[in-house]
C-alpha cells in the first residue's frame, strides 16, 4: 500500500513540475512563435510536370539491394497514371527490370540529372524527384553540421567516384530554383532526414518538428529531475544540480546555448531557405536506416511502399501533406524502426492537399 501511495505521490509531483516547466519554456520559447508556425501557402501548379526517377540496386556489389529499381517502377507508374508527366528521366542499374533507363546512376550522371530536372523551370511548374538506394554519412569537413556528419547519396560508382554530400544536393536542386516552382522530393534511403539540407522539418501536426522535439526533450528531463527533487528536498546537492540543469535545458529549449546555437541555427535557416516550394519526404531520421523489404512477395523500399499505399487510398479525396506523413508512419509502425520525415525549403502550410 505504501508503494502505491508513493507512486501516486510521484505522479502528482510530476504533473506539478510539468506545469511549471511548460510555463518556463513557453516564456523563453513559445510554441506560437514565428519559428514554430508555418505561414505561407503553396503556389498553384499551372505549368508543366517533369520527373526524375533514380533506383540503384548496386548489382554485383557488396551491400547489393533488391527493391530500389522496383521502387522506381512502382512510383513512376503511380504518378504517370494519376499526374500525367510531360517529361521524365530514369536512372537505374538494372535494365532488365527497367528497360526505359536513360543513363546509369553514376555520380556524374546523377548530378547532371539534378541539373536537367530544374533547368528552365518557371513559376507554376511542378518537379518530382524520387531516389531509392543507399544513403550514407561522411565526416563533415567545414563544421556546418551539428552531428558532425554530412548525409550522402550513394551513386553506383561510389567506390571510384565518391558520394554526393547533402551540401551538393542542396546546391544542385534547391539553390537556384525560382519562386513559384514546386519540387516534390522523395528520398527512400538511410540517413535521409537532411539529405537536401532543408531548414524546416515538420511533424504530423504541421509544426516545426525540431522546435517540438527540443521542448519535449527538455520537459521530460526537467519533470524527472524536478520530481526527484521534490521527493528529496533535504538533498542540497540534488537541488544545486537541478538548478544547473534547469538553466542548461531552458537555454537548449530556447535554442540559445551560450548564444551560439541560436545564431548557428539562424544562419543555417537563412542560408538554406529557398524561394521555390520545395517539399521532401524522407525514409527516416538522419541516425536511422531505411528498410529494403519484401512486402506481398515483392522486393521494395518500405517507405516507397508506404507512400504509394497511402496515396492509393486517397484518390477521391486528396490527403494533406501532414496526414500523408502520419499515415505513412502508421503503416510502418511496429514493423520497421524507421520514422519517415517531412521537410521544406521555406515555412509552408502543409495542411493542404498533396499534389504534384
Amino acid at each position: 500500500m505504501f508503494n502505491n501511495l508513493k507512486g501516486l505521490y510521484t505522479k502528482e509531483m510530476a504533473k506539478k513540475v510539468e506545469a511549471m516547466t511548460l510555463d518556463v519554456l513557453n516564456q523563453v520559447n513559445p510554441q506560437t512563435s514565428a519559428e514554430a508556425e508555418a505561414t505561407e501557402s503553396l503556389h498553384m501548379i499551372s505549368g508543366s510536370r517533369k520527373a526524375l526517377f533514380i533506383g540503384i540496386n548496386y548489382v554485383g556489389q557488396k551491400g547489393e539491394l533488391r527493391g530500389c529499381v522496383n521502387d522506381v517502377v512502382n512510383i513512376k507508374e503511380f504518378f504517370q497514371k494519376h499526374y500525367p508527366l510531360d517529361d521524365m528521366m530514369i536512372l537505374t542499374d538494372d535494365k532488365e527490370t527497367e528497360p526505359e533507363t536513360n543513363f546509369a546512376p553514376t555520380r556524374k550522371n546523377i548530378l547532371s540529372a539534378f541539373r536537367w530536372l530544374i533547368r528552365g523551370a518557371k513559376k507554376g511548374d511542378s518537379l518530382l524527384l524520387h531516389y531509392s538506394g543507399h544513403g550514407g554519412k561522411v565526416k563533415n569537413a567545414d563544421g556546418t553540421e551539428k552531428s558532425g556528419y554530412d548525409q550522402t547519396v550513394v551513386p553506383v560508382d561510389f567506390q571510384s567516384s565518391g558520394q554526393i554530400i547533402d551540401d551538393d544536393v542542396h546546391d544542385a536542386l534547391c539553390k537556384d530554383l525560382p519562386e513559384g516552382v514546386r519540387l516534390t522530393a522523395i528520398f527512400d534511403c538511410c540517413h535521409s532526414e537532411s539529405i537536401m539540407d532543408l531548414p524546416f522539418i515538420y511533424n504530423v501536426n504541421g509544426n516545426l518538428e525540431i522546435v517540438e522535439n527540443d521542448r519535449n526533450a527538455a520537459i521530460s528531463k526537467l519533470v524527472a529531475g524536478g520530481t526527484r527533487l521534490l521527493l528529496d528536498r533535504k538533498n542540497k546537492k540534488a537541488m544545486m544540480n537541478f538548478g544547473k540543469d534547469i538553466m542548461g535545458m531552458v537555454k537548449d529549449a530556447a535554442g540559445s546555448k551560450d548564444g551560439r546555437s541560436a545564431d548557428a541555427k539562424q544562419e543555417h535557416v537563412e542560408a538554406n531557405t529557398t524561394d521555390a516550394d520545395i517539399i521532401m519526404f524522407s525514409g527516416c531520421q538522419d541516425m536511422q536506416t531505411s528498410a529494403d523489404a519484401n512486402i506481398a512477395g515483392e522486393a521494395t523500399g518500405a517507405m516507397s511502399y508506404a507512400l504509394v499505399k497511402t496515396l492509393e487510398g486517397h484518390l477521391r479525396e486528396r490527403i494533406t501533406y501532414t496526414d500523408l506523413l502520419r499515415e505513412m508512419r502508421e503503416t510502418l509502425e511496429g514493423k520497421y524502426t524507421q520514422v519517415p520525415m517531412l521537410s521544406a525549403g521555406r515555412r509552408l502550410k502543409l495542411d493542404q492537399p498533396f499534389t504534384i
